[in-house]
């Protein structure tokens, strides 16, 4: 069984271009046409949080949310939200709280495809390096306190420029971490922020960085996939 990940920072819908444009962010993920999504910066910092994909948009795609937030215009949890195919059955989802001075957290999503229970987790971590090692070790304490070991993917943007240094060393041998390449900034990317970091359950197929004309300006940074097998 194959499923293709995508992470990708929205930036609040806010485009190189200073607009916001749901609309261009949805076609982008059109592009990509992942199984698995998380988003960053899905959701408004202030007021209540409100999602900046509105609703209505995306009950016209074939993802649907799974549910985490704990406001009632907000698709995600400080920022952080997960779509899924259609067909793909939702069995939780939960809001998680990472270590910070400023609000961080992570979104976590059980599914289940072609009757194998998965688990994948969306995150935007912290600026600070000593703050990102905290918050990695955050989730993989929930991820082993959990009952079931379960093929777990967690995606998102690490704000860490070395592919396997830093806080990235926090993952021991049994995850494997895929850095498809330059993400940031979108126009003429450099830095390698975003990642999807995969439990031993799974086999990379393949990776890379979606780099489209309508990529490169929807948001500052352009959305990264890894095409996972789940190994039986």
């Amino acid at each position: 069984m194959q499923l293709t990940f995508a992470s990708y920072n929205i930036h609040k819908g806010v485009g190189l271009d200073r607009k916001r444009d749901p609309e261009r962010i949805l076609s982008v993920l059109h592009e990509i046409d992942a199984d698995i999504v998380a988003l960053q910066e899905a959701d408004r910092r202030i007021g209540e949080r409100a999602s900046v994909l509105p609703r209505a948009e995306i009950d016209d795609t074939h993802w649907r949310v799974i549910e985490v937030a704990k406001r009632p215009r907000s698709i995600g949890w400080h920022g952080n939200a997960l779509l899924v195919r259609r067909d793909l059955e939702i069995l939780s989802g939960e809001a998680l709280d990472l270590p910070t001075l400023e609000p961080r957290g992570a979104a976590c999503g059980e599914i289940v495809v072609e009757g194998r229970p998965l688990r994948v987790i969306g995150t935007h971590l912290d600026l600070s390096g000593l703050r990102r090692r905290d918050q990695i070790r955050s989730l993989l304490a929930f991820v082993g306190a959990c009952t079931r070991d379960l093929p777990t993917v967690i995606m998102g943007d690490f704000n860490q420029w070395g592919r396997t240094t830093g806080a990235m060393r926090e993952f021991s041998s049994d995850w494997q971490i895929v850095t498809p390449g330059r993400s940031y900034p979108s126009r003429q990317p450099v830095a390698t922020l975003d990642r999807i970091v995969a439990s031993k359950h799974w086999r990379l197929v393949e990776t890379e960085v979606h780099h489209t004309g309508l990529a490169a300006v929807a948001s500052d940074h352009l959305p990264v996939i890894a095409k996972l097998e789940l190994l039986k």
